[in-house]
C-alpha cells in the first residue's frame, strides 16, 4: 500500500549540444548522461549542466555533416572506459573516454537498426537490415550470424502427448463453440509501427528476446534466443502486437503492449512465448501509441513512455510517461507525467539509472534534461486520538484508494471506498489538524488540488442511511472544493511535496532552476468563481528539499535537504522563515546521509527529526541508530520498526534516551522483551490504529496482516486501567490472552477503591469468574509485563497480606452488598479460589440455597450452585469436605451429585449416625486422615477409649499434640510420655528420652538412657537423685569412665574416677595416658602420691618426647621428598607443554595438563585424557565416583594429577604440624620441670626447624604462575598463618629460644 512519491527533480535546460538527441545513456560511475545526435556524442552532467566531453562522428565521415545521420544505439561500457555507439549505416563506433579517440571496430553494409549489450556486458548483439542477428563478444569477435525470422519454433517446442485434437478437448467459458470456431487470422502490425527488431536481455544475462514483423504475416513475433545464439521459444499470434518489448530483470516476464479491439493493453509473456497476464491502459483503444517499456533495475517500476496516436490543438501530439506497480496481482499507476503537445518539451530519450532504482532520466528535444528521484512512502492519517480512522490512501491513476483499518482490514486492491478524480493522482496528503486527520487532499496531474471533507451526502447534506440490516460503519469522503494554483505548472510534477496544515493553509515544495520554493499557500480573497489558491510566502531554499513533515503534538514543520541537511519551519508570522535545526545544547543538527522517509517524534522530552535511508540506516538526527530497518512509523510515544531480520519492535520513546534506542536496536537476541516479536520475512509497516492495539502489516506480495504488538497491547491496556474503562481492558485481555492478574497489578489500591464500578462495568458472572479463577500471587507487573516507567511503590500490593485472598474477600464483600442473588456463583468462586479454599463455606452457602430457596429471576438455585461448584473443584474432594462439616444432609446432597454408589456410602452414614457425638467426629475425621482432629475429639470420649487414642498416636507420631491434650499429673500424661521416650530412643535421641523419662518419674529408665548416650553427668545425677548405693555409683562411674576413655575424653573419665569411683590412682593414670601432664601433676600432689612421678609419668614424658621426636623426623622427610618431586612434575611438565604448542597449537585438549595453572583446578575443568577415560567409571556410583577422584590425587609417580597429589599431600602435612603446637607446647613445659632440658631443647629445635624449612619452602610450592591463575590461599606473599586460615586454623608461630621457659 505504498506510492511513488518524487523526492527530487535535477533540471538543465538550453544545453549546448549540437544536433537533436537520438539516444542516450547513463555511465553508473559518474552519474553523467552521455548522449548521441546526429552530429556529436557529448556527456553532460544532469545536476550541474556542466559539459564534460563532447566528440563529433561527423569530423571522421562516421555520419554526414548534413545532419541525416541516424545513431540508432549508445551504451556505456565501464570496463573499457569507453563508449559503444552503432549507426544506421552500419558503423560500430567506440569512443574511449580518456583519450577522446574514436575507432570504428566494425561495419555492416545492410546497416544496423538496433544495438544491445549484455547486462554483463560479456556480449553484444545486432540487428542489421537483413533482418538478421549478428553476435560478438564484448571485443568484437563475431560468434554467429542467425536470420531473425525462423520457421522452427525453437528447442522449448511444446510436445503433444496424444490426448486427442483440440477441438476434442475441455475449452473452458467459451464452450463447445470454440471446437468449431476457426482460427482467427493474424492482423499486420500497425502502421505507425517503425517496422525495426527490438532486443531486450534477462536480467541475468542468458537469454534475450527479439521482437519482430514477420514477412509472411506482417504482424510481430517475439522470439527467445539463448546465450549462444539459439532459438529456444517463438511466441503464439497475438493480434495487434506492438513494438515495445522489455525483459523483466528479475527474469520472470517479457512485457510488451498489445492492441485489442475495445483497449489497449500492457501484456506479458513466459520465456516459452505464452502470454501470461496483461492490464489495461487508462486511454481509449485509439487515443494513444506506447513508444517504449521500461523497467527499471530491481523489477518495481514499469515506465510506459506514450504519445498521442492523432494531433490535437496545434497539430501536435501530447507525450506522456506513466509509472506502474503491481501489488497483490493488481497493476497500480502511481504517476503519470504529462508534457503536454509543445514538439520540444516531448521526451527524446528516456532510460533508468542503473545503479539507482527509482532514477529516471529523460531528455526532451528542446534539450532539457530532467532527472527524477522517487522514493516509496505510505499516506496515512496521522492522528493520536480515537476520531482518527486509520486511513490509508493509495493512489490508482485516477482514483484515490481509501482505506479505513479502524473498521476493518480490507485487503488490496480492495478498499473501503474510493475517491474518482477527473485526471490522474500523483500525490495525496492527510490534514494535519487534529480531531479532522480523516480528510485529505490530492495533488493532480494537471496541478489542481482536490480538497475532500467528512460528512453527508451531497444532496441532502445529513448522514448516510444504510440498507435496512445493515450498518453503516465506514462513510465515503466526499469532495469539498478544488483549488487552482496560482502558480507557472508548464512542466509534470512543478509541486511535488504538500502540507495541509489547517483549513485554508498549505505548504507545498516547488520547483526552481538551481534551487527550491518552499511556497504557503491560501484561498485567494478574490470573488474569483474558481478556487484558486495563492502564494502568501515564497522562501527560496538554498538546496533541493527531498522531504517535509509535520509534527502533530507540537506542530513543528521540517524539511530535509538532498545533502541531509535539516531546517525547522517557522510560521510565527505571515512570512515563512527557515532556521537550523538544534538540540537542546544548541548543536545544529543535520542527517549524515539523505533519508527517504522522515518522521517527527519526542525523545526523553525533546523534539527529534528521525529519518531511514534507501540503505536501511536509521538515523535519530545525526546519530545512527540502527542499520538494519526495512520500515517505521511514529505513534504517539512510540516508535514501532520491521528489521531486515523479520523482527518487529515496538520502543517506548518516553523512557529512552538515544544511545537507549541504539542498545535496544543493536540486537534482536532477547526473544522474551514484549517490544520484540517476530513477523513474516519481507513486513512492512502499514498503519497503527491510534488508542487501539492493531498494527497493519503488509506482506512482500500484497497481502495484509493485523498483529496486536504486546508494547502496544500493555501500553493501551494501562492507559485504559487508567481510566477506569475496565470493561475495554478486560475484554481485550481475554481476547489477546493477556493474564488478567493485570487488572488489579497495574495499580492494587485504584482497583480496590473502584470494585463496585468495575463490578458494574463488567456486568457478567462468567466474566468475574473467569477474573478470580485466573488469580494468583504472582505479581505480573514485575515478571510477565513489566513496564521500564513503573515507579516500584506504584506496583506494591493494596492491603498486607496475600494477594488472592486480598481480591476474593474484597470482591465478596461488595457483590454481596450489590446484588448477592446475583452474584452467587462468583461468591462461591471467591470462597473456592482463596489461598486456602474455604470449601466448607462455600457448600454451606450452597446448603443454605437449599433450605431457603431465593426468590427472583436473577437467582440461582441449590442445584445450579452445587452444579458449579462441582466444575471448580473434584467431586470426591467435595465430598470429603462436605463430610468434613459433620452435615449429613450437605454430605447426602453432593453425593447425589457424584458418581458414587449409593451401596458405598448409604452405610457409613448409616453407621455414623448411630455414634456418640465426639466419637462420630472421631471417625469421621480419621476417615478422612485429619489426624489432629481425630485425635483432639477422641480425647473427649472418655478413659475407654485411650488405647485406641495411644495406638492413634502411636501410628501417627502425633506425641507432642496428644500431650498437649492431658495435664502433667496424670496418668495418661505419664503413659504418653513413655511412649514418646520409647520413640527418641528409637530415633536414636536417648538423651531427650531420658529427660522425658527423668521429668515423669521413670528414674531407673532415664538412667539407662543416659548411660546407652554415655550423657555422664546426667546419668550420675540420675543415680544420686534416686539413690543408688555407693557401691552401685562407683561401679556406674567405673563403666561410664570406661566408656569415655574408649572416646578419648581423657579428662571427663578422671573426673569420674577422682570423684565417683574414689579412686585417685586410675584418675591419675588416665591424665597421663592423655597428656594432660598439669592435671596429673595437680591430682598427684593432691592425693600425696609423689611415687607415681617415679613409676609412670616421668617415663611417659620420655615416651612423648621420642614419639614427637621420631614423628616430627618423619613428617620433615615426607615433606622434603614431596617439595623436589613437585619440582621435577613442573618441570617435566613445562617441557611437555612447550613440545605440545609446537606440534599441536594452544588448543590442543591436552594443553592444560601440562599448565601450571592445572595445579588448582578442579577435575571438571580440564579437558584432559584422564578425566575423559574416567567418565565412566565415575559416572556409576557414588563410591565409583570416590575412587575415581581419589585416582586423580595419586601420588604415584607419572600420574597425570601428581602434582595435585603432591600439593594436596603437602597441605596435609602442613596441617598435621601445625595442630601439635599446644601438645608440643605442654610436653616441653613437663621436660624442662622435671630436668629433662636436653630433651626439651631438642624437641623445641626439631620443631622449630621444621616450621622455617615450610616457610621457606612456601614460593617454591605456590609459584607466581598459581598467583595469576586464581585468588590463592597460599603463595611467596602469604604466611604459615593465611594458608592455616584457609583450612580454619591458626598458624603456628615459629618458636624461639626460651619461649617456653
Amino acid at each position: 500500500m505504498r506510492n511513488l512519491s518524487l523526492l527530487q527533480r535535477f533540471r538543465c535546460v538550453d544545453l549546448s549540444i549540437p544536433g537533436s538527441p537520438q539516444c542516450m545513456s547513463i555511465r553508473s560511475e559518474t552519474g553523467t548522461v552521455l548522449v548521441a545526435s546526429e552530429l556529436a556524442i557529448t556527456e553532460f552532467d544532469p545536476r550541474t549542466q556542466e559539459v564534460y566531453k563532447e566528440v563529433s562522428l561527423t569530423a571522421d565521415d562516421y555520419l554526414p555533416e548534413d545532419g541525416g545521420g541516424v545513431v540508432v544505439a549508445i551504451q556505456d561500457l565501464p570496463d573499457q572506459e569507453s563508449v559503444c555507439v552503432a549507426t544506421a549505416s552500419g558503423d560500430v563506433i567506440l569512443y574511449n573516454l580518456n583519450t577522446s579517440q574514436l575507432e570504428c571496430v566494425g561495419s555492416v553494409e545492410s546497416g544496423l537498426t538496433g544495438m544491445t549489450w549484455s547486462p554483463d556486458q560479456e556480449l553484444v548483439t545486432l540487428t542489421t537490415g537483413q533482418d538478421t542477428i549478428i553476435m560478438m563478444t564484448k571485443d568484437f569477435e563475431p560468434i554467429t550470424e542467425v536470420a531473425i525470422n525462423q520457421d522452427d519454433f525453437g528447442e522449448d517446442k511444446f510436445i503433444t502427448v496424444g490426448w486427442g485434437k483440440k477441438e476434442t478437448q475441455f475449452h473452458g467459458s467459451e464452450g463447445k463453440q470454440a471446437a468449431q470456431r476457426k482460427a482467427a487470422e493474424v492482423q499486420p502490425a500497425l502502421p505507425w509501427d517503425d517496422r525495426k527488431p527490438r532486443i531486450t536481455w534477462r536480467g541475468d544475462g542468458q537469454f534475450f528476446a527479439v521482437s519482430a514483423v514477420c514477412p509472411q504475416t506482417g504482424a510481430r513475433k517475439v522470439r527467445i534466443w539463448n546465450r549462444e545464439c539459439v532459438l529456444q521459444a517463438t511466441s503464439e499470434a497475438v493480434n495487434g502486437l506492438e513494438q515495445p518489448l522489455c525483459w523483466k530483470p528479475s527474469g520472470s516476464l517479457i512485457a510488451s503492449t498489445q492492441r485489442h479491439p475495445n483497449k489497449h493493453s500492457v501484456v506479458f509473456m513466459e520465456k516459452n512465448g505464452l502470454l501470461h497476464g496483461d492490464f489495461t491502459l487508462p486511454f481509449g483503444k485509439e487515443q494513444v501509441k506506447v513508444k517504449e517499456l521500461l523497467w527499471n533495475s530491481d523489477s518495481t517500476v514499469l515506465a510506459v513512455w506514450m504519445e498521442d496516436s492523432k494531433p490535437r490543438e496545434n497539430n501536435h501530439l501530447s507525450t506522456y510517461i506513466q509509472l506502474w506497480t503491481v501489488g497483490n496481482y493488481h497493476w497500480y499507476l502511481k504517476q503519470s507525467l504529462h508534457f503536454g503537445n509543445e514538439p520540444l518539451r516531448a521526451p527524446a530519450c528516456v532510460c533508468w539509472d542503473p545503479e539507482k532504482p527509482l532514477r529516471l532520466h529523460l531528455l526532451t528535444r528542446g534539450w532539457a534534461s530532467y532527472t527524477y528521484d522517487w522514493g516509496w512512502s505510505t499516506q496515512r492519517s496521522h492522528g493520536n486520538d480515537c476520531h482518527d480512522n486509520a486511513n490509508v490512501a493509495v493512489i490508482d491513476g485516477d482514483k484515490i484508494l481509501v482505506t479505513t483499518f479502524r473498521q476493518g482490514v480490507i485487503p488490496p486492491p480492495m478498499c473501503a471506498f474510493e475517491l474518482q478524480l477527473p485526471v490522474p493522482v500523483n500525490l495525496v496528503t492527510f490534514h494535519s489538524q487534529a480531531q479532522r486527520t480523516n480528510e485529505l487532499a490530492a495533488l493532480t496531474a494537471d496541478g489542481h488540488i482536490y480538497v475532500y471533507g467528512q460528512g453527508g451526502g451531497v444532496e441532502n447534506g445529513g448522514e448516510p442511511t444504510g440498507v435496512p440490516g445493515f450498518k453503516v460503519i465506514s462513510t465515503p469522503l466526499v469532495l469539498r472544493k478544488t483549488y487552482r494554483v496560482a502558480i507557472d505548472q508548464e512542466e509534470p510534477l512543478t509541486l511535488r511535496l504538500l502540507l495541509w496544515l489547517n483549513e485554508d493553509l498549505f505548504l507545498a515544495v516547488a520547483h526552481g532552476r538551481h534551487f527550491t520554493r518552499l511556497l504557503k499557500l491560501t484561498p485567494s480573497d478574490s470573488q474569483d468563481p474558481k478556487d484558486t489558491l495563492e502564494i502568501r510566502s515564497d522562501v527560496p531554499v538554498d538546496g533541493f528539499v527531498i522531504s517535509l513533515c509535520h509534527g502533530l503534538r507540537n506542530g513543528t514543520v521540517a524539511l530535509q535537504l538532498d545533502d541531509g541537511q535539516i531546517r525547522k519551519v517557522q510560521m510565527d508570522s505571515s512570512e515563512l522563515r527557515l532556521t537550523e535545526w538544534k538540540d537542546s545544547t544548541g548543536n545544529t543538527i543535520n542527517f549524515p546521509r539523505p533519508c527517504v522517509q522522515t518522521a517527527l517524534c519526542t525523545l526523553s522530552g525533546e523534539e527529534h527529526l528521525i529519518g531511514l535511508t534507501e540503505r536501511s540506516h536509521l538515523y535519530i538526527g545525526d546519530s545512527l541508530v540502527a542499520s538494519n530497518i526495512s520500515s517505521f512509523v511514529v505513534y504517539d510515544d512510540f516508535l514501532l520498526l520491521t528489521t531486515h531480520s523479520h523482527m518487529c519492535l515496538c520502543l517506548n520513546l518516553s523512557t529512552l534516551s538515544i544511545k537507549g534506542l541504539q542498545a535496544a536496536l543493536s540486537s534482536d537476541a532477547n526473544q522474551n522483551d514484549e517490544t520484540v516479536r517476530k513477523v513474516e520475512r519481507g513486513s512492512r509497516i502499514v498503519s497503527v490504529v491510534p488508542q487501539d492495539t492493531r498494527l497493519i502489516l503488509q506482506m512482500p506480495r500484497g497481502n495484509l496482516e493485523t498483529i496486536h504488538h504486546r508494547a502496544l497491547v500493555l501500553a493501551q491496556l494501562r492507559k485504559w486501567l487508567d481510566g477506569l474503562r475496565f470493561k475495554d481492558a478486560f475484554e481485550c485481555m481475554r481476547k489477546l490472552r493477556i493474564n488478567l492478574n493485570l487488572i488489579y497489578d497495574h495499580n492494587p489500591t485504584v482497583f480496590l477503591d473502584n470494585l463496585e464500578m468495575f463490578l458494574k462495568q463488567i456486568d457478567s458472572i462468567n466474566y468475574i469468574n473467569l477474573f478470580l479463577t485466573e488469580l494468583k500471587e504472582e505479581d505480573t507487573t514485575t515478571t510477565m509485563y513489566p513496564c521500564p516507567s513503573r515507579s516500584a511503590s506504584s506496583s506494591a500490593a493494596g492491603k498486607e497480606g496475600k494477594k488472592v485472598d486480598i481480591i476474593c474477600d474484597a470482591l465478596r464483600s461488595t457483590m454481596e452488598t450489590l446484588d448477592p442473588q446475583k452474584y452467587c456463583l462468583c461468591v462461591l468462586t471467591s470462597h473456592v479460589r482463596k489461598t486456602t479454599p474455604e470449601l466448607e463455606i462455600a457448600l454451606q452457602k450452597v446448603h443454605e440455597l437449599r433450605v431457603n430457596p431465593p426468590s427472583g429471576s436473577k437467582s440461582v438455585s441449590a442445584e445450579e450452585a452445587l452444579k458449579y461448584l462441582l466444575f471448580l473443584v473434584n467431586v470426591n474432594e467435595l465430598y470429603e469436605h462436605s463430610l468434613g462439616t459433620y452435615d449429613f444432609d450437605l454430605v447426602l446432597m453432593v453425593a447425589e451429585k457424584s458418581q458414587k454408589d449409593p451401596k458405598e456410602y448409604l452405610p457409613f452414614l448409616n453407621m455414623l449416625k448411630t455414634l456418640e457425638p465426639n466419637y462420630q467426629h472421631y471417625t469421621i475425621d480419621k476417615h478422612l486422615k485429619r489426624y489432629r482432629k481425630a485425635l483432639h475429639h477422641l480425647s473427649k470420649c472418655g478413659e475407654e477409649h485411650f488405647t485406641e487414642l495411644l495406638s492413634l498416636v502411636k501410628d501417627q507420631r502425633l506425641y507432642s499434640e496428644a500431650l498437649e491434650l492431658y495435664p502433667s499429673d496424670s496418668e495418661q500424661y505419664k503413659t504418653l510420655s513413655v511412649a514418646y521416650a520409647e520413640h527418641l530412643v528409637e530415633q536414636q535421641q536417648a538423651e531427650q528420652a531420658g529427660l522425658l523419662l527423668w521429668r515423669c518419674g521413670e528414674n531407673a529408665r532415664a538412667l539407662q538412657a543416659f548411660i546407652s548416650c554415655t550423657s555422664w553427668r546426667n546419668a550420675l545425677a540420675v543415680a544420686t537423685h534416686i539413690p543408688l548405693p555407693p557401691e552401685q555409683l562407683a561401679l556406674l562411674a567405673r563403666d561410664l569412665a570406661e566408656k569415655l576413655l574408649e572416646a578419648r575424653r581423657h579428662a571427663e573419665a578422671a573426673l569420674c574416677l577422682e570423684q565417683y569411683a574414689k579412686d585417685c590412682e586410675e584418675a591419675i593414670s588416665a591424665l597421663i595416658q592423655g597428656a594432660a601432664w598439669e592435671e596429673a601433676l595437680r591430682l598427684i600432689y593432691l592425693y600425696n602420691r609423689q611415687d607415681i612421678i617415679e613409676t609412670d609419668l616421668k617415663s611417659a614424658l620420655l615416651d612423648a618426647h621420642s614419639n614427637q621426636t621420631s614423628f616430627l623426623e618423619s613428617q620433615k622427610a615426607l615433606f622434603i621428598r614431596h617439595k623436589n618431586r613437585l619440582a621435577v612434575v613442573r618441570e617435566l611438565k613445562a617441557k611437555a607443554r612447550l613440545e605440545l604448542f609446537d606440534e599441536d597449537g594452544p588448543d590442543c585438549p591436552d594443553a592444560e595438563l601440562y599448565s601450571e595453572a592445572s595445579s588448582v583446578l578442579t577435575g571438571s575443568h580440564l579437558g584432559s585424557k584422564y578425566s575423559r577415560s574416567n567418565s565412566r567409571i565415575s559416572s556409576r556410583s557414588s563410591k565409583n565416583r570416590r575412587k575415581a577422584e581419589g585416582k586423580k590425587h595419586s601420588l604415584k609417580e607419572g600420574s597425570p594429577f601428581e602434582d595435585i597429589a603432591l600439593l594436596n599431600a603437602l597441605i596435609q602435612i602442613i596441617t598435621i604440624v601445625d595442630k601439635m603446637r599446644e601438645e608440643v607446647h605442654s610436653l616441653l613445659k613437663a621436660l624442662v620441670l622435671f630436668q629433662s632440658d636436653g630433651a626439651a631443647s631438642s624437641l623445641q629445635r626439631d620443631y622449630g626447624e621444621l616450621l622455617q624449612l615450610m616457610e621457606t619452602a612456601l614460593p617454591e610450592i605456590w609459584t607466581e604462575n598459581l598467583q595469576q591463575g586464581q585468588t590463592p590461599l597460599t603463595g611467596p606473599n602469604s604466611t604459615a598463618n593465611s594458608i592455616m586460615e584457609s583450612f580454619q586454623q591458626q598458624r603456628p608461630a615459629v618458636p624461639q629460644q626460651g619461649e617456653y621457659f
